[in-house]
Parts: C-alpha cells; sequence; structure tokens
C-alpha cells in the first residue's frame, strides 16, 4: 500500500489583535486628543511638539528615500526612453485630473453657496500675506528656475522635494549609463534605503502619540466652537471630496482594473495618519514600500510617487477651488462664471508653485487670490480656523490620488504584477 505524502497545508495569516493594530491606535489618539484639547486646553495648547517630532522624523529621511528609490528604480530600468516615456504619462494623467478636481470643486460650492450672506467686510479681518512664504509668492519663470538646485546638499538640507527629484533622475540616468559598473552603487543605494526603512518603521510606533498632540493641540487653539460658523464650508468641502472619489476616483480605478475601495483598506493606515498629522510626508515612505509590494514594478514607483507628491494636489485643488469661491461669497465679491474660468487657470499654475513646501496651502491661495486681484487676500483670515479641518480632508483626497495614479501609470506601462495586485488587494496588507 502506497502512502500519499501528506500536502502541506498553507499557514493562514495571523490576525492581529485590534488594539495592536495601528489605524485603532491612531484612532484612539485622536480621540484622546479632541477630548483634551477640549476639557483642558492649558494642557493641550503645548502638546504641538509631539506631531512636529514626528513630523520632524519623517522628514530627516524622506528627502533620502525619494533619492535612493529614484536612483534604484530608474538605473535599474537603463532604459532612458522609458524614464521619458513614464514621466510624460504621469504629468498628462497629473493635469487632467486636477483639472477634474478644480471643476468639480467650483461646481459644487456655487451649487451650494456656503458663504452667501455673511457679508463679511475685509477690511475688518487681519491679513495673512506677511505670512506668505517666499518660495510659494513666485513667478512661472522662478518656479521653473527653482526646479534645479544650486547644489545637491542645498537641495537635501532644505528638504525641496521638487530639487531632490530633479538631481535623483540625473544622478540615475547617469548611472543607466555606465551599465554593470554602476551595479556597486546600485547596492550600496538599496541598502541604505533599506535601512531607512527600518527609521520608518520605528518612527511609526510614536504615530498615535503624534495624532495625540496634533489634534489636542488644533482643538485647544481654536475651540469647537469655532467649527459652528464655518460649519456649512467644512461640510461642503466634505462633500466636495467624496464627489470626487466618486465621479473621478472610482470610474479611473474600475476602468485600470482594481477595487478603489479595497486600495484604500490596503492603505487605511496612511489614510488615517494623515487625518491625524495633515501631513502627507508622514506616509510617502510607507506607501513607496506598499505599492511595491502590490506588484508595480519599482521604477514607476520611484518616478510616479514623487511627481505626483509635486503635482498631483487633487484634494488641495478641491480646497483652492472650494475656499477661493466662499471667500468671494462671504464678502459680497461678484464672481461671474468668466471670473472663475479664470481663477481655475489660475489655479492650475499655483497649485504647483507650492510644491515642497510643507503647509503652503494657505500661502498658495493668498498668492492665487492676489492674481485674480478681485477677491480681498485679507479675507483668509475667515478660514483660518477651520483650516486644519479641511487640510486634513484634502490631504486624505491627495494621498489616495497620488496612490490611484501610481497604480493607473503602471498599468499604461504593463508594469504592474495583476495576480499580485488582486491577491494582496482581496487580502489586504500583512505587517512583515
Amino acid at each position: 500500500m502506497t502512502l500519499k505524502p501528506a500536502t502541506q497545508a498553507t499557514p493562514r495569516p495571523v490576525r492581529k489583535r485590534f488594539y495592536n493594530d495601528l489605524t485603532f491606535q491612531v484612532l484612539l489618539g485622536m480621540a484622546l486628543g479632541v477630548a483634551v484639547g477640549a476639557l483642558a486646553p492649558d494642557i493641550g495648547a503645548q502638546l504641538k511638539p509631539l506631531g512636529d517630532v514626528f513630523i520632524r522624523l519623517i522628514q530627516m529621511v524622506v528627502g533620502l528615500i525619494i533619492f535612493c528609490t529614484v536612483t534604484h528604480g530608474i538605473a535599474s530600468v537603463r532604459d532612458l526612453g522609458k524614464v521619458g516615456r513614464i514621466a510624460v504619462k504621469a504629468i498628462v494623467y497629473f493635469e487632467v485630473v486636477t483639472t477634474f478636481a478644480l471643476v468639480i470643486g467650483l461646481v459644487t460650492i456655487n451649487v451650494l453657496k456656503p458663504g452667501v450672506g455673511m457679508h463679511i467686510d475685509p477690511a475688518a479681518l487681519h491679513t495673512s500675506a506677511d505670512k506668505i512664504h517666499p518660495a510659494a509668492n513666485m513667478s512661472f519663470g522662478e518656479f521653473l528656475l527653482n526646479l534645479v538646485p544650486k547644489s545637491a546638499v542645498e537641495a537635501f538640507a532644505q528638504g525641496e522635494i521638487l530639487q531632490i527629484l530633479v538631481f535623483s533622475v540625473l544622478f540615475a540616468c547617469g548611472l543607466a549609463s555606465l551599465g554593470d559598473r554602476a551595479r556597486p552603487v546600485l547596492d550600496v543605494v538599496h541598502l541604505v534605503s533599506q535601512s531607512l526603512f527600518w527609521v520608518i518603521r520605528v518612527a511609526m510606533k510614536i504615530a498615535p502619540i503624534a495624532a495625540f498632540g496634533a489634534i489636542a493641540f488644533t482643538v485647544a487653539k481654536f475651540g469647537l466652537e469655532t467649527l459652528i460658523p464655518l460649519a456649512a464650508l467644512v461640510g461642503e468641502f466634505f462633500l466636495t471630496c467624496v464627489l470626487f472619489f466618486v465621479i473621478v476616483l472610482w470610474p479611473i480605478a474600475r476602468w485600470s482594473g482594481f477595487s478603489l475601495w479595497k486600495l484604500m483598506r490596503y492603505i487605511r493606515e496612511e489614510l488615517v495618519l494623515v487625518i491625524g498629522t495633515s501631513s502627507s510626508e508622514s506616509v510617502f515612505p510607507q506607501l513607496t514600500a506598499k505599492l511595491t509590494k502590490l506588484g508595480v514594478q519599482e521604477s514607476v514607483v520611484g518616478l510616479v510617487l514623487p511627481t505626483a507628491y509635486s503635482f498631483n494636489h487633487d484634494g488641495t485643488c478641491l480646497y483652492f477651488a472650494a475656499v477661493s469661491v466662499f471667500l468671494a461669497q462671504a464678502t459680497g465679491t461678484a464672481l461671474g462664471w468668466e471670473q472663475q474660468l479664470g481663477l481655475l487657470l489660475v489655479l492650475l499654475v499655483t497649485s504647483k508653485g507650492g510644491a515642497g513646501v510643507a503647509g503652503s496651502a494657505i500661502a498658495v491661495l493668498a498668492m492665487t487670490l492676489a492674481a485674480t486681484k478681485t477677491i480681498p487676500v485679507g479675507s483668509i483670515a475667515l478660514v483660518l480656523g477651520v483650516h486644519r479641518i479641511l487640510s486634513s480632508a484634502f490631504v486624505f483626497t491627495n494621498i489616495a490620488g497620488n496612490c490611484v495614479a501610481t497604480l493607473v501609470v503602471g498599468k499604461w506601462e504593463k508594469a504592474v504584477d495583476t495576480e499580485r495586485l488582486a491577491e494582496e488587494l482581496h487580502v489586504g496588507h500583512r505587517p512583515a
């Protein structure tokens, strides 16, 4: 009698207890932060450094991670024609989708009209023009010039994402031209990137504490009551973001052959984290690792995702469109459709002007209003109290849009392992 060899059962993934899940921990930290900020504002106002330390830990390595990812991805391909093709496709995609975002933002704010009837006198408001970041207030020529760093060291020291990206692409192309002689350098770059991701994994352990401190400070500083006068704007903007997901991102994902819902579930920890920190930089390394694990080729992730961080501001464009028209409504500024179309064209340019400048949305908004010469710049003070709430929504939208963009461009390039993508999205992210 012949015994059949026993088939080895596939081990089922061990499910973590709910309290060990980072998403739960971040949500708990945010809930405790709201409670502390509301009940003990004196304490909550002192907790801002908790969030700032976490963001600085990420910012400390994000430039090097972009360099390592882009360099290793492009130099490993050794096909500079493919690199150029990916870049062109990505830029075209970014411009089309951000245009749709601006149109949705303008239509929704004009239909709901949350600012009509406020009758705000802009002369009574304090202008924030003196706080505009110099890098956000630049002409198109200066923007092009600012793409190229005076030195590579300066770009890394100042955390200029666009400049780091330009240097990384040029350096990677130089390595690709060397062929096999570049292999030792690529091995070193790969080892450095692995070390940096270890730093990120350690930093993520304090993410719940960071979210707790950031939310506690926000509530303590501005108070829960600050949401009441501007609740209509907050509700309108949240609805606008939902419409963008339903009208734009969901059809794109479906057409590209993957589930938007499953993708958002896969990156849920990063999405929840940016709600607490309002910083997209805080999740860049994690998204790079997860998109690669989904089966997207390293060359595509290394080029498209950093570029998306600079050019694909879906949520920020929704914010600019909604807040600009809201301020016009609140101050009684006449703004016809012709002027709003002009505003849309200006926003397409100015939304890129703050790329690489952390927290530049208010600064770029001020620059946009100054460029239109119709909406009072001083009226920006109206939205300062709820800007943090709005920024959580548009950074959330930016992150989701950037991940969709990376997968779509990867699909166009046939650079996605579709079987692996389907399996990973079906099972969900499993920490190593």
